[in-house]
Parts: structure tokens; sequence; C-alpha cells
């Protein structure tokens, strides 16, 4: 089964870029983030044509998760249990979602962004990351995956520059404790084995050309269980999605397991 998961940065708006993914890499299951609309306003029928089903969560412009699979999708959750809210009042966000796959559980995770150090929304990542690790500790028996953009560097290799992030999230000690929390409790990073870095990003901000000077952060995690870290047989980043006229500011992240 070949996995890939992308913060599209607007599904309506790189919809052709969606589909050409989908065959260039001969996906089965694609997961997504920053969706930024509703089920509705999505163009799917270029997906139904080929053969893709969807999960999916989004209510507004803002944040969002799908899962689109031509093996199967079943038994999907919105959310997980014990999944943190934001505002006042407190609403739950699209930014998870789950389903099984061709036998593998997939969830495709949007980690709150954090924002600034001193800013409520920073407290809230944490506490997301906090509740999803509870969740998720029943799942380490089966095959499951956790993939999508969490929105933390947890090395200093993962950063084009620390210096320009000294007063920034992403990559601040508590941040990078809760990514390591994962991996102690036996999820594995399973791409980074075969897309060593440094110097290997998966997200190049749209500021002064970040991406053509190479300035990025890697960001993008497959995690996965035991079971199936030992299925992994290849995994990219593909990085020349990055590029040209209307590209996400994240590249895609993908696995083959046998």
């Amino acid at each position: 089964m070949r996995l890939a998961t992308w913060n599209v940065n607007s599904l309506r708006t790189r919809i052709d870029r969606v589909e050409k993914l989908l065959v260039r890499h001969d996906l089965d299951v694609l997961a997504l983030q920053e969706t930024k609309a509703r089920e509705d306003q999505l163009p799917l029928m270029g997906l139904q044509a080929m053969g893709y089903d969807l999960a999916y969560a989004g209510t507004n412009q803002w944040n969002g998760v799908a899962i689109l699979s031509r093996v199967g999708i079943e038994d999907v959750e919105l959310g997980f249990e014990g999944m943190p809210g934001w505002g006042d009042p407190v609403a739950p966000e699209s930014r998870a979602i789950g389903a099984t796959c061709g036998g593998v559980r997939v969830y495709s995770l949007y980690v709150p962004n954090g924002r600034k150090i001193d800013d409520p929304h920073y407290v809230y990542k944490l506490d997301w990351l906090s509740r999803l690790r509870e969740a998720a500790h029943g799942w380490l028996g089966s095959d499951v995956c956790l993939v999508g953009d969490w929105n933390i560097a947890p090395l200093d290799e993962d950063v084009f520059d620390m210096a320009a992030y000294a007063n920034d999230t992403h990559v601040t000690p508590r941040e990078r404790a809760a990514f390591q929390a994962f991996l102690d409790d036996g999820w594995v990073d399973v791409v980074r084995p075969h897309a060593p870095g440094p110097e290997v990003y998966t997200y190049w901000d749209y500021y002064r050309q970040r991406f053509e000077r190479n300035r990025g952060m890697r960001i993008d995690f497959v995690l996965g269980t035991p079971s199936v870290a030992d299925r992994v047989v290849h995994a990219f980043i593909d990085r020349e999605e990055r590029a040209g006229v209307g590209a996400s500011d994240h590249a895609p992240v993908g696995v083959q397991l046998d």
C-alpha cells in the first residue's frame, strides 16, 4: 500500500495538483490537511472518477482534514477521544480524522501552530498533543499511522537556521519533548531513515524565495506503530511538488508498505 500525507493549503485551489499527485505516485491513500472548506464546497467528481472515496472534516475556511482512499474507508472517526477545542466559547476544530484503509488505521492530523510562545494558542497546542498521545496509547498494538502537519521541527537539523527561530514556536523544548514522547512510547518516524537530513525539509515559507534557497523546516511526518514500521520498504518527500506557480508551501511525504 502506498500512503502519503500533504498539507495542501486549500484543496479547492489545488485540486488539480492533488489529482496529479495521486497518479504520479500511484497512491492508495492520501491524507490531507488545511483543506480550508466545507465538504459541500469540494470539487470531488474527478477524485471519485479516479476511484477514491473520501472521509472529511471541515466546517469553514480554516483548518480541515481529509483522507482519500481507493482501498476502502471504514470506521471513520472525527477527532479523537479527549481532543480539546479552541475559542471562547470553546468549539471543536477540524484538525483530526481517522479511518481504516486497506487494513491500516490512518489519522490525518493538523496540529495547532502555536503562533507565539506567549500566545494562548501555544498552550492549546501542547494540550492538543498531550491529549492525542493519551488517545494513541491504545493504538500501538495494531497497524496505525499518525500522519500530517505536526508543526514541530524535532531536531536542529530540521530547521535551516535555528537562530531564525530562537523566539518562535516549532522548536521550543516543550514542543520537541511532546513529539519525542510519541517516539518514547513506541511510535516510529518511518520516513527519516529513507530521507535523512540535514537540509531535508517538508515546508518552505513563501517569504523571500525560501524554497529556491532551501531555507525550510521539516514539520510533516508519518509516525507508525512498530508493526507498520516493519512493513515500510520505501519513503519519500516529493520536494518538486513545492516548486512552480501555485504550489502549497508544504511538500507531500509518503511511504510504501509491503
